[in-house]
């Protein structure tokens, strides 16, 4: 028979044990990553990763842009900005992930040494980093996006894989899609890892369409054709919500006000 003193002291035990698990659990958290499309502080411009806060009821979802300006999905992961997001990814977590933009610039200079090979495979490329003065071996754009991905499965979160928005770039009356690179590569991602895609650059482009060249240039964007206004931003975030109100099978969207 446990003394009274037992009792009393495995009481304290459980209760203890109770309340800190209580304290150590909290509301799940949406994580963006992705550039400066995403997340961007620079004068008359932003990111549809800011807006789309407004779209999800805060008090039961917490919205964290972790997207950061000039990066690609290799320099995301190399300069530890992924780590600092796995080392707080819990259960019932989710990641949605848009890169491309600068994954076709130079995979080895001294300025950013931020691109990736091309395609989905395994193929790699050893070299002596000009910018870093470390060796790397530089891996393909959907080995990467494979690696967040499966990372994210591993903690238990649900990965969002998204095809970069598109450049104010037309032809023809179009607007010209990522749909035989970036895009594609990212659905292909999507599909061999049974993670959720959004085709974000169709989305938009087909936005983009309704108003045409001139509209969109006056309404989105300043100085180039990367990086949107605030209320490019807005259509853009916009246009992901649109996205994941079509995702039957993802729970993210259970979140959306």
């Amino acid at each position: 028979m446990l003394s009274a003193l037992s009792v009393w002291t495995c009481l304290v035990f459980c209760v203890g044990t109770s309340l800190g698990q209580e304290k150590n659990r909290r509301s799940p958290t949406l994580y963006i990553i992705g550039d400066s499309t995403v997340n961007n502080s620079s004068k008359g411009l932003l990111g549809w990763g800011d807006p789309i806060a407004r779209f999800f009821d805060q008090t039961k979802i917490r919205v964290e842009n972790r997207a950061r300006g000039g990066r690609s999905s290799r320099t995301f992961i190399t300069e530890g900005l992924w780590d600092q997001i796995l080392a707080e990814l819990q259960p019932g977590d989710f990641v949605l992930m848009q890169f491309g933009h600068n994954d076709g610039g130079p995979i080895n200079d001294a300025s950013r040494a931020r691109g990736s090979l091309k395609g989905t495979g395994d193929e790699t490329e050893e070299i002596d980093n000009l910018l870093t003065k470390k060796q790397e071996v530089v891996h393909t754009f959907g080995w990467y996006m494979r690696k967040y991905v499966a990372d994210t499965k591993t903690r238990g979160a649900t990965p969002i894989v998204l095809s970069p928005i598109p450049r104010n770039i037309w032809v023809e009356g179009k607007v010209v899609r990522a749909s035989e690179d970036y895009g594609k590569w990212a659905a292909e991602i999507a599909n061999r890892e049974n993670a959720c895609f959004i085709d974000l650059n169709e989305l938009v482009a087909r936005r983009y369409e309704t108003l045409g060249p001139e509209k969109v240039k006056e309404l989105y964007f300043l100085e180039d054709h990367t990086h949107t206004t605030s209320a490019g931003a807005q259509v853009n975030a916009e246009a992901v919500v649109a996205g994941l109100r079509a995702l039957t099978k993802c729970n993210l969207r259970t979140f959306l006000l």
